[in-house]
């Protein structure tokens, strides 16, 4: 019997290895590599310097003193006006006037942008229009806005009085914000009416990035218009929702031209916030080493919102937006 002869296949050929032209660049090349991207942030984080980080550390170092903001400070106390803070009446006042307004703002203005924004995406008559209307309150500088909100809601001869007792409602009229149980809730009003546009038209960019196929895909599976908003709208809606929530947040720790052109605080410390004591005791008592420690307070209460929102809340967003960019290179 012939034997077969069977012929060694040919040993695979391996690609030659590829030399690492990284570790042979110039010394000179890895240098302007590394410096390119350093000399175009330089003007950005000098700005940030000299703006933001300079003056939050200053404000850090008078808040060392008790200093009437004349000369240089001198009297050194260390952290007595931070104990000091603590023990204010007027400040942990002015925490919990913060809290009740972001609880206003969260759980009512941001609500009532939301639905005006999906009715407003709807296909309506001169919705334009009524977007130019809702939009233009946000237009207006605190200060305007402060000035006509104080002649419309004056006691008795005000707008609001007036068009009250035109309609047989002369008890809901009284003294809005010269009285302690409405002051507050008169300049969450005020509040509303300004920034909620602002809200709106974040809300319904975000609404006109959602495709409507998916809507007429769940129209046409028999999803009425709820479920639709609850499990299409909203979620897509997400990163939207939980930076308009920030920003509302945020703005609501840090107000104060709305409040101080309105009511100064008053009365009687009911309307103030951390920014209006901040400024009554800086410019106007001039213990601007006291005023310093509520800017730092105000600035550390922030911060911490801040970082724990963004790794609790903001995290799958940012996340996403890394993975999308690396995948893209």
């Amino acid at each position: 019997m012939a034997s077969t002869y069977v012929k060694d296949p040919a040993p695979a050929t391996v690609p030659p290895r590829q030399p690492d032209t990284r570790a042979r660049r110039p010394l000179a090349r890895r240098i302007v590599d590394w410096l390119t991207p350093f000399c175009f942030t330089l003007p950005a984080l000098l700005l940030f310097g000299a703006l933001v980080l300079a003056p939050i550390l200053y404000a850090l170092y008078v808040s060392l003193f008790n200093w009437g903001g004349f000369g240089s400070p001198s009297d050194y106390v260390g952290f007595d006006n931070y104990s000091r803070l603590l023990r204010d009446p007027v400040f942990i006042g002015d925490l919990w006037r913060g809290l009740l307004l972001v609880l206003f703002s969260v759980c009512v203005q941001l609500p009532f942008a939301l639905g005006m924004a999906v009715l407003l995406n709807q296909k309506l008559r001169g919705r334009a229009l009524y977007r130019m209307l809702f939009f233009a309150p946000y237009v207006l500088s605190e200060v305007i806005t402060g000035v006509l909100f104080s002649m419309m809601f004056a006691p008795d001869d005000g707008l609001a009085d007036k068009v009250l007792g035109s309609v047989g409602l002369d008890g809901l009229g009284g003294l809005w914000f010269a009285d302690q149980d409405h002051v507050l809730p008169t300049l969450f009003l005020v509040m509303t009416w300004k920034y909620f546009g602002f809200h709106m038209m974040l809300y319904l960019a975000g609404l006109q990035g959602i495709p409507a196929e998916l809507h007429d895909a769940a129209r046409i599976d028999g999803a009425g218009p709820w479920q639709r908003f609850r499990h299409i709208t909203l979620p897509l809606l997400g990163p939207t929702v939980r930076i308009s929530v920030f920003l509302s947040v945020i703005g609501a720790i840090q107000l104060f031209d709305l409040v101080w052109v309105v009511t100064q605080g008053g009365p009687d410390h009911h309307s103030e916030t951390m920014a209006v004591t901040m400024f009554q005791f800086g410019f106007k008592r001039y213990q601007i080493g006291y005023a310093s420690a509520i800017s730092i307070g105000m600035f550390l209460i922030s911060l911490v919102f801040a970082l724990i929102y963004q790794r609790s809340v903001l995290r799958r967003d940012t996340q996403g937006a890394l993975t999308t960019m690396r995948a893209s290179r």
